[in-house]
């Protein structure tokens, strides 16, 4: 197994994956509380943090099933934020009976066209290439991913400096082709999605997509943005502890 990952505490596997522009300390805030109850990996998604720059098309729900294959678990809790929501979604819909339950932050979801307004933000962060700094203020400058001055603000821009920097020395974006948009209501795991009040309209408008999954729950977190496991870990970590003890695996 080639990708990065870090394990803390026993019990239930239960696999974190990060957003994009981010790594695995995604979760940093929310692990410890996690890991008092369950067995948490928080790998780094191909290209991201400490694992490997991809040398040949992304396809990361084979990057999953093979860490779970690696660490010789058989079912598993997806929690996913963003990218990783997207990546949970993909996988659940390619392998169900690896998913015991399902937890959606702010998830992306492929097949879905972002609006022009993330398009423009996307060719903005582009043109200031290669200066990395200034990209990373763009993107932060964004109402969605915008965090106040601090700790969180610290780490969430080492995090995105970092990745950026990182993608400079892909050999390829490419990314195996998935789209779940069609088929959310083929899911039939019990899902929890967790947004933040103050999110883009984009991501609103999937999670009305996700309304398709026929076993789902929603929460809406106050005065929370598209960073919510690092402005509101407390908020979340509570929602997916409960989420994940309410059933028997």
């Amino acid at each position: 197994m080639d990708l990065h990952y870090e394990i803390k505490g026993n019990g239930k596997p239960v696999i974190l994956l990060h957003s994009g522009a981010m790594d695995s300390r995604d979760w940093e805030f929310i692990t410890p509380h996690l890991s008092k109850s369950f067995k948490v990996i928080t790998p780094d998604v191909r290209g991201a943090g400490k694992s490997p720059v991809p040398n040949e098309p992304i396809d990361y729900v084979e990057d999953l099933r093979k860490l779970l294959d690696h660490l010789k678990i058989k079912k598993a809790a997806l929690v996913g934020h963003s990218l990783g929501g997207q990546i949970a979604t993909d996988f659940t819909l390619t392998y169900p009976k690896k998913v015991s339950q399902l937890v959606l932050v702010a998830p992306g979801l492929s097949g879905f066209k972002f609006s022009s307004e993330h398009a423009e933000l996307e060719s903005r962060v582009s043109k200031a290439a290669p200066d990395v700094e200034k990209m990373a203020s763009i993107i932060l400058s964004e109402p969605s991913w915008s965090v106040s001055f601090g700790k969180v603000y610290d780490l969430l821009r080492e995090m995105m400096v970092h990745n950026i920097q990182k993608t400079f020395d892909w050999k390829t974006f490419k990314t195996s082709s998935n789209s779940a948009m069609e088929r959310l209501g083929e899911i039939k795991t019990k899902t929890l999605f967790i947004i933040g009040e103050k999110d883009s309209e984009d991501l609103f408008k999937i999670a009305k997509l996700y309304k398709e999954i026929p076993n789902i729950d929603f929460v809406r977190i106050p005065d929370a943005n598209h960073i919510i496991t690092l402005s509101h870990p407390k908020d979340v970590s509570n929602h997916i502890n409960h989420f994940l003890n309410l059933l028997e695996w």
